[in-house]
């Protein structure tokens, strides 16, 4: 089983690393006198698909790398973690989340501040959060417990898909994904949750990486930043628990 001290240590450093990656492309894409200025939503879903890639892997021998609280209550439903780590779990996810946002600002200090200049300023939450195309409050749920299904039951599968399911190997330090390939399949999961899915809320699918940086926004002297849409902000938490939770009742109940 992981130690406190690890599952602490490797979920605050992968879920930074996720975030970095994450709010740094995002960063990218948006602000004024990036390189990548307008390069799009398929660069967006690939830079989250990689962070994705870089915080688990470097987790993963820590804690396995959950980076999210939606898969660590999904592996707890499914019989993988156990209940009693949970809150820690979450606990470092946030701080984690909060960090990477953090480092994003930093790196791309420069260009929110020329952002700030221009005439037309543009908000910067979404660079840390999510916010939907259409704001219909059910719909959006529904949005975000779907794509965070798609997220949470593929990935309490890859470890039975090579024979070690999540719920039959206590004490193993593989985590939830089963062995060092699946952390791959499921980045390119991730992506292909951004591409189908993330369309009309912007795929949160993971409670800490919209929370924690949106707290950080809030905080952060980021001059003509916008709002934090606090009015949105439990939607990406609730619906990627629920659907997190449905994916865990359907695990134990199919495999």
């Amino acid at each position: 089983m992981f130690s406190n001290g690890d599952i602490f240590v490797g979920e605050v450093i992968g879920t930074a690393i996720l975030i970095l990656f994450g709010a740094g492309v995002c960063a990218a894409v948006t602000l004024h006198h990036s390189k990548a200025k307008g390069a799009g939503w398929v660069v967006i879903a690939f830079g989250w698909g990689m962070g994705v890639l870089a915080g688990a892997y470097t987790a993963a021998p820590l804690s396995g790398g959950h980076l999210n609280p939606a898969v660590t209550v999904g592996s707890a439903i499914a019989g993988g973690t156990p209940w009693a780590k949970v809150p820690l779990y979450v606990l470092a996810q946030m701080i984690g989340a909060a960090i990477g946002a953090v480092l994003a600002w930093a790196l791309y200090y420069a260009q929110f501040a020329a952002n700030a200049e221009r005439e037309l300023a543009q908000p910067t939450l979404g660079i840390f959060s999510t916010g939907p195309e259409i704001r219909k409050p059910a719909a959006n749920l529904v949005t975000e417990v779907i794509a965070t299904a798609g997220l949470v039951l593929p990935l309490l599968c890859f470890g039975q898909n090579q024979g070690i399911g999540i719920g039959q190997v206590p004490g193993a330090r593989a985590g939830v994904y089963g062995s060092g390939i699946n952390v791959l399949l499921v980045a390119l999961l991730v992506v292909g949750i951004g591409l189908s899915l993330g369309g009309p809320t912007g795929y949160a699918i993971n409670p800490a990486r919209d929370l924690g940086p949106r707290l950080v926004h809030a905080v952060l002297p980021i001059p003509n930043k916008g709002s934090s849409d606090w009015g949105y902000a439990w939607i990406p938490v609730a619906g990627p628990l629920l659907g997190a939770a449905l994916s865990g009742l359907v695990y134990r109940l199919a495999f």
